[in-house]
C-alpha cells in the first residue's frame, strides 16, 4: 500500500520524506507527529507487513532483495520504522544514494546517553538482536560501556496484531513497571511509543518515533 504524494512541489521546498511501514497503524502515528512537530513536511509511505513475516521466520537478511527494489526509487531520505529489519535497510544506503535511517537509531542514542544499565522491551523476537546491536554499536561510538537485558513481552504482538491495541500496551506498560535495576528503558518497537506515557516507573522509558521522525527530516540532501 502506498499513501500520500511521491513528489511535491512547492515554493519554498518543504522537507519530504519516504517512509517504510510493516505496519499500517503507523501511518496515522507519524501523520500526527508530523502535523505536531514538523508541520508542512511531506511524507510518502509504504506499507508492507509482509516483510516482516518474512523477517520473523527467516531472518532480516531475507528482505535485503525486496527492500533493494521498494527504496530504489525513493528519491531522498527514507525512514524505515520496524526495528527488526531497521539494520539491513540502513546498510543499503551507499548503493541507494539517499539516506536510510532506521527509526530506533536516534532513541538508541538517547538510552547511551541516559545511563549504562539499558533494558530492552519488544513485543517481537525477531526485534530483540538488531536493537542489542544497535545499543551496542551506538554505546562504542560514544565510547560509553553498558550492560543490556532483554525481555519480550508474551502476548503483546499476538494482541496489536488483531487489533487489540489497549490490550498490547497493557502489557507492555505492566513489564516496563517491572523492571528493576535499570537506568533506562527501551521500548524496542514503534507500535509500543503509546506505552511510555502509561507507565509509572521512575525510570526513564524511550519510544522511537518522535525522535526517529525528527531525525530523518533534517538527513535531507543539500
Amino acid at each position: 500500500m502506498v499513501t500520500g504524494p511521491a513528489n511535491a512541489t512547492h515554493p519554498t521546498h518543504p522537507p519530504s520524506l519516504t517512509l517504510l511501514h510493516t505496519s499500517p497503524v503507523h501511518v496515522s502515528v507519524f501523520e500526527a507527529l508530523r502535523d505536531r512537530d514538523h508541520p508542512g513536511a511531506v511524507l510518502r509511505h509504504l506499507v508492507v507487513p509482509e516483510l516482516l513475516d518474512r523477517a520473523r521466520k527467516e531472518g532480516p537478511d531475507s528482505v535485503v532483495t525486496d527492500l533493494r527494489e521498494l527504496l530504489a526509487g525513493s528519491g531522498g531520505p527514507v525512514l524505515v520504522t520496524c526495528s527488526s529489519i531497521g539494520g539491513v535497510a540502513e546498510s543499503l544506503a551507499p548503493e541507494l544514494g539517499v539516506p536510510v535511517l532506521r527509526v530506533d537509531r536516534p532513541m538508541a542514542a538517547e538510552a547511551v546517553r541516559t545511563g549504562p544499565r539499558i533494558v530492552v522491551l519488544a513485543t517481537v523476537e525477531s526485534t530483540l538482536a538488531p536493537t542489542v546491536a544497535l545499543v551496542a554499536e551506538e554505546a562504542e561510538r560514544a565510547g560509553r560501556p553498558v550492560s543490556v537485558r532483554t525481555h519480550l513481552v508474551a502476548g503483546a504482538w499476538d494482541r496489536f496484531a488483531v487489533g487489540d491495541t489497549a490490550g498490547s500496551l497493557g502489557l507492555v506498560v505492566e513489564a516496563a513497571d517491572a523492571v528493576t535495576d535499570a537506568d533506562v528503558i527501551v521500548l524496542a518497537q514503534a507500535s509500543m511509543a503509546d506505552a511510555a506515557p502509561l507507565t509509572t516507573t521512575p525510570t526513564p522509558t524511550l519510544s522511537s518515533p518522535a525522535p526517529g521522525l525528527a531525525a530523518a527530516l533534517l538527513a535531507q540532501p543539500v
